[in-house]
Parts: C-alpha cells; structure tokens; sequence
C-alpha cells in the first residue's frame, strides 16, 4: 500500500481572527521540497480574505485529475508506440449541489489537445481509445463522486 503525505500550514500572525476577516493564505509543502502558496478561492471567500496569486482546493482538485489522467494517456500512448510531442488541457470544473443537497464539484471537463509526431499516427478512434482507458486508469478519477468528462479536441 502506497501512502501520500503533505503538510498544509496556516499562521495567523498578527492578524485579528475572531471577526472572520483573516487571512486564508496558506502553503502547501510536498516531499520532495515544492511548496505552493494556496488560498480559499476568490470565488467563495472575497479579496483581501483570500489571495487570487494562491491556488484553491477547488482548482488543484481539477487539476489533479487531469494530471493523472495526461499521465496515464502518456503510458499508454508509448505502450502503442505513438509518439507524443505535446499534450495540452483546459480542464474546468463545475460546482453545484450534489445529490445530497450538499455543494461540491460535481463535474470535471478534461479538454485535452494532443500533438503526435513520427511515422505512426494514431486515429481519431485509437485516440478516444487511450482517453477511454486512462480514464479507468486514473487513480483520482477512481477516487471521486464527480461526473468526469474527457472531450478530446482534435
């Protein structure tokens, strides 16, 4: 069993707190020595409360299912020996009320762009194909109550 640690750090410093007004800047540290300023996200906590520069749980939950999924299209592409020069998404997410009434992400668009190079160029099919299988592949994506959405852009 494979296990996954971070340290999340918050410090108020001198800032009052009691009256909701502090800061929700915070940092994310990772083992191998990355850290990311984070914050709440401007959508639901307003500027100055929360720093717009920050990434929010909201947008690395988007973006880590789209690297998991880049990750394993890329494994697989090799697998079938299709060349991969670029791979580029737009991923977005959507947040509403769940089926519980409760508000989450409730859906995830990948909007992947993949340049290929080489004499062995897959078809549109085999490129939905690998989509399809990373899709069941990834871990995140197994891992969440989200619709998932893959549309390829071609």
């Amino acid at each position: 069993m494979a296990e996954y640690t971070a340290r999340i750090i918050w410090e108020r410093d001198e800032e009052p707190f009691l009256d909701k007004k502090y800061s929700r800047r915070h940092e994310w540290h990772f083992d191998g020595g990355a850290v990311v300023v984070a914050s709440s996200s401007p959508n639901t906590i307003p500027v100055p409360m929360s720093d717009p520069f920050g990434v929010d749980p909201e947008e690395a939950f988007v973006a880590s299912i789209s690297s998991c999924h880049m990750l394993w299209f890329l494994a697989l592409a090799a697998k079938h020996k299709f060349c991969v020069d670029r791979y580029h998404d737009a991923p977005f997410g959507q947040m509403s009320k769940n089926a519980e009434g409760k508000t989450s992400v409730t859906k995830v668009t990948l909007r992947p762009k993949v340049d290929f190079c080489g004499d062995v160029q897959p078809s549109h099919q085999q490129i939905q194909d690998l989509h399809h299988e990373a899709h069941d592949l990834c871990f995140i994506a197994n891992s969440v109550k989200s619709e998932v959405v893959v549309e390829p852009v071609f």
